[in-house]
């Protein structure tokens, strides 16, 4: 095992997220006292489940491994319910806990699955993706999906610890990664613009899941979630700067049926949530027009359909910032300077679209 970062998340209940390579030795530790454990994973997953199954049992903790849905498909009430069913023929009890091996959609529903269970047990998220590491591993959040929206039934939750074991992202594919980026540019632009000069200084290193470069981006993101949710675990306040961009991004995935990557979703949210902020006077051109550079030097969509806006508008009208029937957008008012603007017009907002439709 390699040198492990250390990333503290505070708050009343702190962790540690884990970023480093060969990390699976320090999943027991993770939960003393465990007799069973729950890995959730999904199907490609499944070799590394075993081996993680195995890893539990040389500690002593009788791993019981649960298949589930991959991607969007296992963020379903069904989906959870099936997975209570095993804890409960399985006799778990609180001091038990769950695994999510996964990227965020795992990890979204293993949460889940255990802060309903006798009202909350033990759980680790094992991230195997890119975005997994840098967004839903990290935070607490938990939830599923409904047919009204994305991740609008869920609770908070924060895990125990997170495992970020970068030698899973050496076979991601490179769309996958790309997606996993378009998280790490947010951060780039809310808080910490480093992440921006990396990206722009070298695009290839920037996209090598093997090179020193990817890991700076990849635990430079988690720190910028792990001191806003410090701070803000029920997104009451400061947290919401994290959903810049994904206003737009839930509604794209809602009329793709989530068949979107999330990433990708959230790369065109990035961009029209700049230019929005520049169309009502809060961002200065330059800034709006490096949202489009930087996405599409990864790789990553900047526009979407121009006939979808209006299903696109209804769907932003449930998402979690809105207020009544006021909606919310994170917006710059200056790179590193987040914002909310409140109760745009219509016309405003579909201004916004009309630069990033096609």
């Amino acid at each position: 095992m390699d040198e492990v970062t250390r990333i503290p998340v505070g708050g009343e209940r702190p962790y540690d997220v884990l970023v480093g390579r060969d990390l699976l030795g320090s999943l027991p530790t993770l939960l003393p006292g465990a007799t069973r454990v729950a890995v959730l994973h999904a199907p490609p997953l499944k070799g590394l489940a075993d081996a993680i199954g195995a890893r539990l049992a040389a500690a002593g903790a009788a791993p019981l491994l649960v298949e589930v849905p991959d991607a969007e498909a296992g963020k379903a009430i069904e989906v959870a319910a099936a997975c209570w069913d095993r804890l409960g023929e399985a006799g778990f009890t609180r001091t038990d806990a769950v695994v999510g091996v996964g990227g965020g959609a795992v990890t979204d529903l293993a949460g889940f699955v255990a802060a309903c269970w006798l009202r909350g047990v033990r759980w680790v998220p094992v991230a195997t993706s890119l975005l997994g590491m840098v967004d839903a591993a990290v935070g607490g959040k938990t939830g599923i999906n409904t047919a009204a929206g994305k991740n609008l039934v869920g609770g908070f939750h924060p895990p125990v610890g997170v495992l970020c074991d970068l030698a899973v992202l050496d076979s991601l594919p490179p769309a996958d990664l790309a997606a996993g980026l378009a998280e790490v540019v947010k951060c780039g632009f809310i808080a910490d613009p480093v992440i921006l000069d990396l990206v722009e200084r070298d695009r290839a290193a920037a996209t090598d899941p093997t090179s020193p470069v990817v890991r700076e981006l990849i635990e430079r993101a988690i720190r910028v979630k792990a001191d806003v949710v410090s701070g803000d675990l029920r997104e009451s306040g400061v947290r919401e700067v994290l959903n810049y961009g994904h206003t737009l991004a839930h509604a794209i995935e809602k009329v793709e049926g989530y068949r979107w990557r999330h990433g990708h979703a959230v790369s065109v949210g990035l961009v029209y949530a700049g230019e929005l902020a520049r169309l009502a006077g809060r961002l200065d051109p330059e800034t709006t027009a490096r949202h489009r550079a930087v996405l599409t030097a990864l790789g990553l969509p900047t526009a979407y359909r121009a006939d979808a806006w209006p299903q696109l508008l209804a769907a932003m009208r449930v998402d979690k910032k809105s207020r009544g029937s006021r909606l919310r957008f994170v917006v710059l008012d200056a790179l590193a300077r987040p914002a909310i603007l409140e109760g745009p017009d219509d016309e405003l907002l579909h201004a916004a679209y009309r630069e990033v439709s096609r």
